[in-house]
């Protein structure tokens, strides 16, 4: 696998099409699949991407940015464990669910975190890194490019041979990168954890107010 891996980027509700469009604006080629192969072909024209069924865009992309909801996550490794192994899997889920009376509660135990919980799924030889959604969905999108100083998206994975492809997926997104360390700390970097737009943080923030954080 080389810095030009190839990516994938599966579900396109708020934060599939956020990441999708960041990465059309730096002209990354990407792949886009959905359920809705319509809304993939429809959307793909738009971003100048590839459209595909979900099969076709794991089997043949690098980097698979699994924008789905979080209580799908495990069971798509499962279904598609064969076609990621040895690929990187981005994992940008939050455990959360509209609360009653508005807000969101976090679905999973208060130390717990998805990153964790979707790291026993993994795939055999499959690597994952937990990013893409430390900002909501809007942010994500209005925060990319930002001048002069880009804003950062944190990362956390175990596995630090793959920090050039991340780093560059995460560059392609209009982004500067930080790993602040292993899939245990991906509490962090999720809703309501330290590093969160909607946790301790409260705002994208440059890299060198981030590294004042970790």
């Amino acid at each position: 696998m080389t810095t030009s891996s190839k990516v994938a980027v599966i579900g396109l509700g708020n934060i599939g099409q956020a990441v999708a469009g960041n990465l059309a604006k730096s002209n990354t080629p990407f792949i886009a699949a959905d359920r809705n192969t319509e809304k993939a072909k429809e959307l793909s024209e738009k971003w100048n991407a590839q459209a595909s069924d979900i099969p076709g865009a794991v089997k043949n992309a690098d980097i698979i940015v699994l924008a789905i909801p979080f209580g799908t996550i495990g069971g798509f490794m499962k279904d598609y464990a064969a076609d990621l192994e040895g690929k990187i899997i981005v994992d940008p889920s939050n455990p959360i669910a509209p609360e009653e009376g508005g807000g969101f509660k976090k679905i999973i135990g208060e130390k717990e975190s998805a990153g964790e919980i979707n790291a026993t799924f993994l795939p055999q030889h499959a690597k994952l890194v937990k990013v893409l959604g430390t900002l909501g969905a809007g942010t994500l999108s209005q925060a990319a490019f930002q001048t002069p100083e880009k804003a950062v998206l944190f990362y956390a994975t175990d596995d630090t041979s793959i920090d050039p492809q991340v780093e560059k997926l995460i560059n392609d997104s209009g982004f500067d990168a930080l790993r602040i360390g292993g899939i245990n700390q991906s509490i962090r970097i999720e809703v309501f954890g330290d590093l969160h737009e909607f946790g301790a943080l409260g705002k994208p923030v440059t890299l060198s107010e981030a590294k004042q954080k970790i």
